[in-house]
């Protein structure tokens, strides 16, 4: 497995004497990395909305991603998000389906074009394409 690998070259790191005092470019960290993102776009959107003058409806919300800036700010945040759930469903059957490898690739392969629809809904929805 993916960890055995990894604690076995921590293990060749150590012995070498090789300091590793943190590794930044694992899944995880990425995963970790997008989390973050998409916190700090929830806060912009929250600051938008506390600073919006009237009520809450339609006309607001649109007016909120009427600006470029924020098409494209969204966006980046859908594709962080879509990264975000390809780094976490890629883990799902890369541990749990190990019996059959090319249902595997077949359910990966379902999962990236379901992901790359929703960038293209996302899109379309943005844009109004």
């Amino acid at each position: 497995t993916r960890r055995s690998s990894d604690l076995r070259i921590g293990d060749a790191f150590r012995q070498r004497g090789i300091a590793v005092p943190q590794v930044l470019v694992s899944q995880w960290c990425r995963a970790r990395d997008t989390a973050a993102l998409m916190a700090l776009f929830t806060l912009v959107v929250i600051g938008r909305l506390l600073f919006s003058k009237g009520p809450i409806g339609y006309d607001a919300w649109s007016a909120i991603f009427s600006a470029q800036w924020m098409k494209v700010l969204t966006f980046s945040v859908i594709v962080a998000l879509i990264y975000h759930i390809w780094v976490g469903v890629r883990d799902i059957w890369m541990d749990y389906v190990t019996s059959a490898v090319w249902l595997r690739l077949c359910l990966q392969v379902f999962s990236i074009v379901w992901l790359v629809g929703c960038a293209g809904w996302a899109i379309q929805v943005l844009w109004r394409l």
